[in-house]
């Protein structure tokens, strides 16, 4: 399997390279990542649906595919790039290759590509739509089936990859696409970060709106002692409140947020309900848009482990997981919105909280997985807001 590949973007570039796994012609936008590991976690990621993911790191694969790294059911992208895909598996964890994983998947992996070449182009001309083919080889043909394709903007891409049906974490999502209960539990570097729930406390009931989750936020959550209910993206706000939940919790996801203007109406109404609420990455859009704000979108995102972050009311730093292609504006937010966070790099948002109400979000990822551990507080401190099951009556 080495077979020839060209990736053809819709400014005319084209790149060549060569499939180490999968067959056929994707569609999507193509974005780079800056993480050095990781790599299992991003292909994972949900956000990254409709994307063709370019790893800026030159040798991917090296420790193989382990059943504690899955962070949805499948792989999400449309296809990966990279430089080279090691030839072996190194890892007393690891259950697959690289190559396995996308084989079985029916992902397209190319490698043996100008990674530097891609990267740089994208920082200067900006994400776009791309086709990645082991099929048509024909530079013309790829450029016009690029162009041709929709794009974001204006799209519901999150219910794709939302859940179909309600569930409760763990109980009913036990088994992850053939792995065993351990890609679920909460145990492993987290042990050493957070707190675990005290045994006979009282269990608070958190809706999760699923928007393209990752698991590792359930792990997170579950293990400081919540009941989560997941629920469909576009579940009307009254079902979810005749549970009585004592917190929401709005996960990250793909797209455009203001693609999904239903959403952001029943995010209103569940807001009304004074709950608090954690809104992560598509989640912090998500409330912004609810607060009256605008979202836009980034030129070439922010996709790493390593962003730096400035929290504006303690004035620590931190170093932060990503993965978006939009923002919200921040001179668009009303006066009882609070700009919480921004990024150090271009000075975009990356926090916000109402300033009576218990509700905040932030842009980046505090779960990591992968990334640094840095914002995983932020778990503790919605926590520690919910309602008490005895509140609740």
């Amino acid at each position: 399997m080495n077979r020839p590949a060209l990736i053809a973007l819709e400014d005319g570039r084209v790149f060549e390279g060569r499939a180490f796994a999968g067959d056929g012609e994707v569609y999507g936008e193509i974005v780079f990542n800056t993480s050095m590991t990781g790599y299992q976690e991003i292909l994972t990621d949900p956000s990254y649906h409709q994307q063709i993911v370019t790893l800026t790191y030159p040798l991917i694969g090296n420790y193989g595919i382990s059943p504690e790294d899955m962070e949805s059911a499948t792989v999400r992208p449309s296809a990966l790039l990279i430089g080279e895909c090691s030839r072996r598996a190194s890892n007393w964890r690891a259950r697959a290759t690289l190559a396995e994983f996308l084989e079985t998947a029916g992902v397209v992996g190319v490698h043996e590509v100008d990674t530097r070449a891609i990267t740089l182009h994208i920082r200067s001309r900006g994400a776009m739509r791309a086709v990645v083919s082991t099929r048509d080889l024909d530079a013309a043909s790829l450029v016009e089936k690029a162009r041709a394709w929709p794009g974001f903007l204006g799209r519901d891409i999150a219910a794709e990859v939302s859940t179909t049906v309600p569930y409760r974490w763990p109980s009913t999502h036990a088994t992850v696409a053939g792995f065993s209960r351990v890609a679920t539990d909460g145990r492993g570097a987290w042990d050493a970060v957070l707190p675990a729930a005290r045994d006979g406390a009282r269990r608070p009931r958190v809706a999760v709106l699923d928007c393209g989750l990752k698991f590792n936020q359930l792990r997170i959550l579950a293990r400081l002692g919540c009941d989560l209910d997941v629920w469909p993206l576009h579940t009307p706000a009254d079902r979810i409140l005749a549970t009585r939940p004592d917190g929401l919790f709005i996960s990250n996801g793909p797209g455009d947020p203001a693609g999904v203007a239903p959403v952001v109406s029943n995010l209103r109404t569940l807001l009304a309900a004074h709950l608090p609420t954690f809104g992560i990455c598509f989640g912090h859009q998500l409330l912004g848009l609810a607060f009256g704000g605008r979202t836009f979108k980034l030129k070439f995102g922010h996709r790493g482990a390593n962003q730096p972050v400035l929290d504006r009311r303690s004035g620590r730093v931190e170093i932060t997981s990503q993965n978006h292609g939009f923002a919200v504006e921040i001179e668009s937010l009303p006066p009882e919105v609070e700009t919480t966070h921004i990024n150090l790099n271009d000075g975009t948002s990356e926090g916000l909280r109402h300033r009576e109400r218990p509700v905040f979000s932030v842009q980046y990822h505090p779960e990591a997985a992968p990334g640094p551990h840095d914002a995983a507080p932020l778990f503790v401190e919605f926590v520690r807001e919910l309602r008490t099951p005895e509140a609740r009556g």
